[in-house]
Order: structure tokens, then sequence, then C-alpha cells
């Protein structure tokens, strides 16, 4: 039994987390700012984070309050960011300020408290386009969209000689190609972690995490993953807005699968000093994800709203090689999809929210960030 402390753990991955190290008979104490965007106003403790949780309200950038966080701890899963690859891309500031140097007030205190390990969660985002092959057969690493703010509407990448790409799944190794202020956070608090924990000898551990959801993801929230994004359009009786043409393919994986991984990842040895995928290993169309919702949720009438413009910082295919995590981890996803949605929609049918999406994408808009 370890004493276990998870930032963000009030949040959406977190509330799994913290009950699958409870199940496994951890110490669990969460320190999380609950900020408005994601729990409302005036927030207090979450009535979903497990009662047996210790529970500090305070932000990862308080020294002191990282400092009282840390007392005591064994190790650390550091969940807590700023999520929303649009919205980074005009809040820098607040961003930058809460994900990485919140990651460095962490690590200046494990400085004089060092603990056995730190889990950090990591995004497919740092990846920007996944990894494609050329017509010849090689592998294309650094896959760019042109002609976008243009209005060409060439969805998809090319080759220098104008061929088509084909996306394949995107292992570990394929290089960072940083497209929005989000990804580059993502990357600091993963190069962060590798750097600060072994010299202090501490083991650290970076989880990509591909497109996570289930029940309890921030419905009101227009910036949170796609899914619940979704659901609060199906749940308000409008159809959801996709931008592009809908066709870019997304690996969506259980957040029940995700706090298991992170459950392997801290207790592992082989783990230690690793950077792992954590996905479902399959691709679908965003279109054909948001049909299977509304399908589930009872809306099959409410085809979704095909923007046909993208939004900058955005990339067009990125999809989960799970096999790195499956050989050392021994991790494979093994929630089904359509069960996870099923799931979804039954908790949905029980919550309100107030649908924001028109909101955002006017913030979106008014900045020249939707070409």
């Amino acid at each position: 039994m370890e004493k276990v402390l998870i930032t963000g753990g009030a949040g959406f991955i977190g509330r799994f987390v913290t009950d699958e190290l409870l199940r496994r008979g951890h110490h669990v104490r969460v320190l999380d700012a609950l900020i408005p965007q994601v729990h409302g106003e005036g927030a207090s403790r979450p009535d979903a984070l497990n009662p047996e949780a210790e529970f500090i309200h305070g932000d990862v950038r308080d020294r002191d309050a990282m400092a009282r966080a840390l007392q005591g701890m064994d190790s650390v899963i550091h969940l807590a960011a700023e999520v929303g690859v649009g919205q980074s891309m005009y809040e820098v500031e607040r961003y930058t300020s809460t994900n990485d140097v919140g990651t460095a007030v962490l690590f200046e205190k494990l400085i004089d408290n060092p603990v056995r390990r730190v889990v950090t969660a990591s995004s497919m985002s740092i990846y920007g386009e996944g990894l494609y092959k050329d017509a010849d057969g090689g592998m294309v690493q650094d896959a760019e969209r042109v002609g976008i703010r243009d209005g060409l509407k060439q969805w998809d990448p090319v080759d220098a000689q104008g061929r088509p790409l084909t996306p394949v799944a995107t292992p570990e190794w394929k290089q960072p190609n940083l497209a929005s202020i989000y990804a580059l956070n993502k990357y600091v608090q993963e190069r962060t972690t590798h750097i600060m924990t072994a010299p202090y000898g501490i083991e650290g551990v970076c989880l990509r995490l591909f497109n996570v959801f289930g029940p309890g993801q921030a419905l009101s929230n227009p910036y949170t993953g796609v899914l619940a994004i979704f659901a609060s359009r199906y749940l308000n009786g409008q159809a959801p807005m996709i931008f592009e043409d809908g066709e870019q393919r997304r690996d969506f994986v259980h957040v029940s699968d995700v706090a298991r991984a992170f459950a392997e990842a801290l207790s592992l040895p082989q783990a230690a000093g690793g950077t792992f995928n954590i996905g479902s290993g399959n691709d679908r169309s965003v279109t054909e994800v948001a049909r299977e919702l509304g399908r589930a949720m009872g809306r099959n009438a409410l085809e979704p709203q095909i923007v046909g413009k993208a939004r900058i910082g955005d990339i067009r295919h990125c999809f989960c090689d799970t096999t790195l995590a499956a050989e050392t981890l021994g991790f494979t996803a093994q929630t089904d999809f359509r069960e996870g949605l099923a799931e979804l929609a039954e908790w949905v049918a029980s919550q309100t929210a107030v649908d924001r999406v028109e909101q955002a994408r006017a913030e979106l808009d008014k900045r020249g960030l939707v070409a």
C-alpha cells in the first residue's frame, strides 16, 4: 500500500483513477483547484469523488498548497491541467501558467520531498498529425496540411508531389509536431517529468492519452472531450457540430481503462523512465462516433452538422499504436466502444447541461481561428 497524491484528482479522469487506486488498497490524497469551467462557480468537494480519498482544495501553482499536499506521500499522479486545444490558442497565459508553471512548482517541491515515482498525464496532441505512409510505402512523420487558411479545403495531408498519404497507427517514436499551445504545454510537462526525476532519485513515467470518454465528464464545458461535447448537444436537442468534413479519425478509450493504465504505470518496475500511448487501438471517424452516440441516446433524427471549416491547431488523423503499452505494461483496453457509449448515454440522461458550443465557436471565429 502506498500513499498517492493525485493532482487534479477531482476531475473526470482523476475520480476514476482515485477509485482504481483505492480498490488496489492505496491511500489517496487529491489536490484540486475546482476550476469553474469544469466544476461550476463556487464548487466544493464533488459528490462523485470517492469519500475514502483525502481532499485538499488548492491550486498546483500555490507553493504552500503543493508542499502541504506532498507531505507524507510515496508517489504522485499528475493530472492537473487546463484542457482544450482551441481555447489554448487564445488563453495562452492561463494554459501555460496552470500546465507548465504548475508542473514546475510540483517538481521544485519534490526536490526537498522526493517520492518513489511520478506518473504524468500527457496527450496525443503532442504528435500533431499522426504517422502516415506515402505512396512508396515510406513512413512520414512530419505530415502537414496546406491551404486550410486559403479555403482550399484539402483536408488530408499530401506528400511533396501532391500524392495522398495514408494514416497509420502512431507509435511513441513518432516525432512531436506541436500544433497548439495545449500540445506545447503537454510536451513541456512530459519533458519536465523526465528531466526532473532521475537526478533526484525519482522514477518518472508519462502516459500519452488519446480521446478519453465515459460518464462524469463536464457536460457544460465546451472545451472538454469531444464525446461529452456531442452528448451535451444531443441532451439539449441540438445536432453535434463537427469541423471539417467529419472524416478525421481518432482513437476513443474508456476512462476506466485509462484509470487502470495509471495504476499499472504507478506500480510496475518496468514502467520507470517510459512514455506510453494509452488508447484502444481502434480508429473511428468523428462523424461515425457522433452518429453512434446519437443512436445510444435515442437522438437518431439529429444528423451531425458538418461545418466544413477547420479550427487552427486541429489535426486531421491521429490514432494509437498500443504495442509498447501492451508489451511493457500488459495494458490493453477492455471496454467495448458501444457498451461504453451506452453507459455514457445512461449517465447523460440523468444530467442537465448548458450548451456553450456556439459560444465557444464564436470565441474562435472572432479571433480568426476558424478557417
